[in-house]
């Protein structure tokens, strides 16, 4: 019984492994905050072009692309929603 209880305090003094690797946990924020002001200029010059050279109907066509890539970028999580989404209409767990 003594030793029992020893061994179990030794157990609880016992450095916890640090986990080793790469931690990616902050990589999708900080690839947001790098390519979305990026996304932004790119799609105000392409808008502007198809604008100043009155080419209305691309310029729908664009900015509704645009639209769509936009929401990948900026809604956090989407990519994984969609698949769960996608995985769970296909009755697939």
């Amino acid at each position: 019984m003594i030793l029992k209880t020893i061994v179990l305090n030794m157990m609880e003094m016992a450095p916890t492994p640090t986990p080793t690797g790469i931690d990616s946990a902050g990589l999708a924020n900080f690839l947001r905050a790098f390519f979305a002001p990026l996304f932004l200029v790119v799609v105000s010059v392409v808008a502007l072009f198809f604008l100043f050279t009155r080419e209305i109907t691309r310029f729908v066509q664009f900015l509704i692309l645009a639209i769509a890539i936009g929401v990948i970028f900026y809604v956090p999580n989407i990519i994984e929603v969609t698949a769960k989404a996608i995985a769970g209409a296909l009755g697939i767990k």
